[in-house]
């Protein structure tokens, strides 16, 4: 999907996000070309552990990651104080099959190490999983519920839409981390971040954020108007799924991280460093421009 470049423009500027609605509903009018001024720009959608790894090896110009592998690439991306999910009642969720299990030495699938939703599963099993989890088992985020479900594997991460779905497969939910994070913290729970290129310059960083801010601020206007789009690239999501889900991780955060979001990712990542799970942060690294 590509949409008008400017004259000026050597090319369209690419970026990779999921498919999921709270992205497409974001990224639609800026996609569709509907955001004056602001640079083309050629979208590839690949599931966050995709572009994770594309940020860590300084692939496209501008990508949607997890919180969590920030540490791994800001010294080739600058982190954007807009367009990304970070939000209140909207954590991962640790499912079981059996109500109340226990998790010491069990078997846990997630759906990436590099993820938020990891950092704050092992924050969470630090402090109250006795003895620590056992195995912990990678693998795509679509199979870990019939995973679980199967008996595959003692318990599951899940995020997104899954948290208005898991009963669908008969589990139960043993902890949700965002209430855990919250309640510790009082921060909002940071999951997925906009990156850019510094080599873009700053002039055009500062651009790229302006676009975004318009194009979340256009999607509120008129949310019919990015419906095609968010339906289209929801795998099937039923619609009324896709509206919570929207509701859920498109919010004022999104339109502007604002001192609580920088709180709350420098919080995560200090945290998780503390334990081992990232490398330290530079003290200027979550600086825009």
């Amino acid at each position: 999907m590509t949409s008008p470049t400017s004259p000026t423009s050597p090319g369209p500027l690419r970026i990779a996000h999921s498919p999921c609605p709270n992205d497409t509903f974001v990224f639609d009018a800026w996609t569709h070309g509907r955001v004056p001024g602001a640079p083309g720009v050629e979208v590839t959608f690949a599931d966050i552990d995709i572009t994770n790894g594309m940020a860590e090896r300084g692939e496209l110009d501008i990508l949607k990651v997890s919180y969590a592998v920030l540490p791994w690439v800001l010294d080739e991306y600058a982190l954007l104080p807009c367009g990304g999910a970070l939000g209140r009642g909207c954590g991962p969720l640790v499912l079981t099959k059996e109500p109340g299990a226990s998790l010491t030495g069990r078997t846990v699938a997630v759906p990436s190490e590099r993820s938020t939703a990891y950092l704050l599963f092992r924050l969470w099993a630090a402090e109250v999983v006795p003895g620590g989890v056992g195995e912990v088992v990678v693998m795509p985020f679509h199979e870990i519920m019939p995973a679980v479900r199967d008996g595959k594997v003692d318990a599951g991460l899940v995020i997104h839409e899954a948290r208005f779905t898991y009963q669908n497969y008969g589990l139960h939910r043993l902890a949700d981390l965002g209430e855990h994070w919250e309640s510790t913290t009082g921060l909002p729970i940071p999951l997925g971040a906009i990156i850019a290129k510094r080599s873009l310059g700053d002039a055009t960083l500062r651009r790229l954020a302006e676009s975004i801010r318009t194009s979340v601020r256009l999607a509120w206007d008129d949310p019919e108007a990015s419906r095609p789009y968010v339906l289209e690239h929801s795998q099937e999501m039923d619609p009324s799924v896709a509206d919570q889900h929207i509701g859920l991780y498109v919010n004022e955060f999104t339109a502007d991280l604002g001192e609580d979001g920088y709180a709350a990712v420098r919080g995560l990542l200090t945290r998780a460093a503390a334990e081992g799970l990232v490398p330290p942060l530079g003290q200027d690294a979550l600086r825009f421009v």
